[in-house]
């Protein structure tokens, strides 16, 4: 515990940020094993027990991580048309979204990350998304400043390119890399302050990083199908939680 106790924030209690390395763990092998969901969960689990002025910003630090790892992985398999005309929109869309996210208020954000979690279960990102690179950079980059995981918006486009599965995974991982570092540039020029989470940042990556290769090495039994259904009932309930703590806060 004391090793644990020299990473964690002031802002965060020792059994939050226990259950929060071990989330980074098995949501990074669900990724490797499912193509997509764990930013999601992993998301909805952070914004229960953290600040949500920090929420944003650190998530991203440890998507950027997981991602900027799979990209590696599997750079052989890139796809690389569609990354310039993704990061022109990705500039575009943060630069935007950063004028705006760094003023509303913590409970609007904590509603607004269930709801988009919860939005993202039911329905499918629209179809007009995935026609042109820059449009899915854009849109899913602006989204990103508010909400963090918008891999499945990312995903849509890439699916559209229509490529085998693992050129699929090191493209999709690719541009959520470009997104996520964009997005972090932006924030620390907002002013958000990094360095009391770096420890702990560095420790989910780290946990981030030994589940990506146990999924790469371990064959899930149960079927996507169940697993995705279990999947989606646990967002649901995360983030109606969310929803129900921001509006405790905007409403008197």
């Amino acid at each position: 515990m004391d090793i644990l106790a020299s990473v964690i924030p002031s802002d965060l209690g020792p059994a939050a940020a226990l259950g929060l390395l071990i989330a980074s763990f098995f949501t990074s092998f669900m990724t490797v094993a499912l193509g997509i969901g764990g930013g999601a969960l992993l998301l909805a689990l952070m914004a229960s027990v953290m600040p949500p002025a920090a929420l944003i910003p650190v998530h991203g630090v440890i998507q950027l991580g997981s991602n900027l790892f799979r990209a590696l992985l599997l750079r052989a398999h890139l796809h690389c048309p569609p990354v310039m005309a993704f990061a022109i929109g990705a500039v575009v869309g943060v630069a935007i979204g950063g004028a705006i996210a760094v003023e509303l208020p913590q409970g609007a954000v904590l509603v607004g990350v269930g709801a988009f979690v919860i939005f993202n279960v039911f329905t499918k990102p629209p179809a007009w998304l995935s026609r042109h690179g820059w449009i899915s950079g854009t849109v899913s980059s602006f989204l990103t400043m508010f909400f963090g995981a918008t891999g499945p918006f990312v995903a849509t486009y890439v699916k559209s390119l229509a490529l085998d599965r693992q050129s699929h995974v090191a493209t999709h991982a690719t541009l959520m890399t470009l997104q996520h570092g964009l997005k972090i540039v932006t924030f620390g020029l907002l002013g958000f302050a990094f360095g009391p989470w770096l420890l702990f940042m560095a420790a989910m990556i780290a946990t981030g990083f030994a589940g990506t290769v146990t999924g790469r090495l371990v064959l899930l039994r149960m079927t996507d199908k169940l697993f995705k259904r279990a999947l989606d009932i646990l967002l649901i309930l995360i983030s109606l939680r969310l929803i129900w703590q921001g509006a405790s806060q905007l409403i008197p």
